[in-house]
């Protein structure tokens, strides 16, 4: 059993600041990457609102800079998935991946959250063929074809924006009369010719033979149904903490996300938490950094009082 320091579950830009910060001091911490380098941002083509990059840059770069500047301090990153933890004996906690088993001192939870599904009949069946949570990854598939995105909010709109690079035109499907995005996404949403939206309406099924060929749609105030013909669905509609792994050991809310205290310390001492799995309020790039940078030093000066330097 590998026995560390600190361990960080989530390689998004919570985890690799956490990252940064406890290998600056000296903890020489592991950050477990999860599925995939990076979570959410790491599948967001445009970062606008990032500091220091006036001209914008791309969830793949931020990443990248994040984990070289953390590993240049001494952080390990592990392309691996925690599949079991046990924090209900305290320190050191117990921690499972598909290849490896560890022991460590302290334990910085990133795990991010993940895109809601719409849970209707042939969404599940068309994911990869036709019904998409990701346009940065999917787009190119999608020259020169027509799509829908679901959703009003910030992501939809900027995934929405950045599908008018291939489709023909991009219909946003709403389920009220207004855009929860911001002003400055709506103004260029509302501005380009290839978006066109589709108010107080949600979508009930997705229909196809193989792939996406359209889907039946219900407005909400009149019950008028209808089905649109389309080659593609993008889904933005909200995400879910990935809290399931630490169900019954960490204290969470209503919606799942785990409860820490103003040192970013969760139900179990010793055990801390950062970014948008137990953040549902902010859930900005930039905020999920600020919090892996308030966890790593709370548990570095957490460990520092019981003697582990």
């Amino acid at each position: 059993m590998q026995k560390e320091k600190v361990i960080i579950i989530g390689s998004g830009p919570a985890g690799l600041t956490a990252g940064l910060y406890t290998a600056r001091a000296s903890l020489n911490p592991v950050i477990i990457t999860g599925n995939e380098m990076g979570g959410q941002v790491s599948i967001t083509n445009e970062v606008e609102n990032y500091p220091a990059f006036p001209e914008g840059t791309t969830g793949p770069e931020l990443v990248d800079l994040m984990r070289r500047q953390a590993e240049k301090f001494g952080a390990r990153t592990q392309i691996d998935e925690v599949v079991e933890v046990d924090f209900t004996r305290g320190t050191p906690f117990y921690l499972k991946t598909h290849s490896e088993e560890y022991q460590a001192d302290a334990v910085i939870i990133a795990t991010g959250a993940s895109p809601r599904r719409l849970g209707v009949p042939g969404e599940e069946e068309f994911i990869g063929r036709g019904v998409s949570f990701c346009a940065t990854c999917d787009g190119f598939f999608f020259r020169g074809k027509d799509v829908v995105v679901v959703g009003g909010g910030d992501s939809a709109l900027e995934e929405g924006l950045f599908l008018t690079k291939f489709a023909n035109q991009v219909r946003v499907i709403h389920r009220r009369d207004e855009l929860r995005a911001g002003a400055t996404l709506t103004k260029r949403a509302q501005n380009n010719e290839k978006v066109s939206f589709i108010w107080d309406t949600v979508v009930q099924e997705v229909v196809g033979n193989g792939a996406v060929e359209a889907v039946t749609l219900k407005n909400v105030k009149t019950g008028a149904q209808d089905r649109l013909a389309t080659d593609g669905v993008f889904i933005y509609i909200g995400h879910y903490p990935n809290t399931w792994l630490f169900k019954g050991q960490l204290e969470t809310d209503e919606h799942n996300y785990l409860i820490t205290d103003n040192l970013m310390m969760t139900s179990v001492p010793g055990v801390f938490a950062a970014g948008e799995v137990q953040d549902p309020v902010f859930r900005q790039v930039v905020s999920s950094a600020g919090q892996g940078c308030q966890a790593a030093i709370s548990a570095e000066r957490w460990l520092a009082a019981r003697g582990i330097e």
